[in-house]
């Protein structure tokens, strides 16, 4: 099993940056993708960008293109959200997770961390 733990969260005025951790207890295979996601209150849980061991693939949600970039420090097992240009709308329980690319679904979550962005 791998283990997940975040961190970074909290207050931000809106315009303003903040960067996400996701600390893995163990490396697994460089094909694994590192995700994170997030759930506003009352909404259903969504995707926010991914990422390879290997950084070879990378992937984020339309709205959050342009203003978060994912990446990863191998050396460390950690991987980075680093969130700009924060709206409002960003506001939610950020987690972060893991898969191996054989598989659809991500098998280990953290616990998450809350980002609130105010107006």
């Amino acid at each position: 099993q791998v283990q997940l733990v975040e961190s970074g969260g909290g207050l931000v005025e809106a315009g303003g940056p903040m960067r996400l951790s996701c600390a893995a207890s163990k490396r697994t295979e460089s094909s694994y993708f590192m995700g994170w996601f997030r759930q506003a209150p009352g909404k259903e849980r969504e995707f926010v960008a991914s990422i390879t061991w290997s950084g070879s693939i990378i992937s984020y949600t339309d709205s959050v293109k342009g203003r978060f970039i994912i990446s990863r420090d191998n050396a460390k097992n950690t991987v980075y959200l680093q969130m700009n240009s924060l709206k409002p709308e960003d506001t939610a329980v950020y987690y972060c997770a893991t898969r191996p690319s054989s598989r659809p679904q991500y098998a280990y979550w953290g616990q998450g961390t809350q980002v609130t962005v105010s107006s």
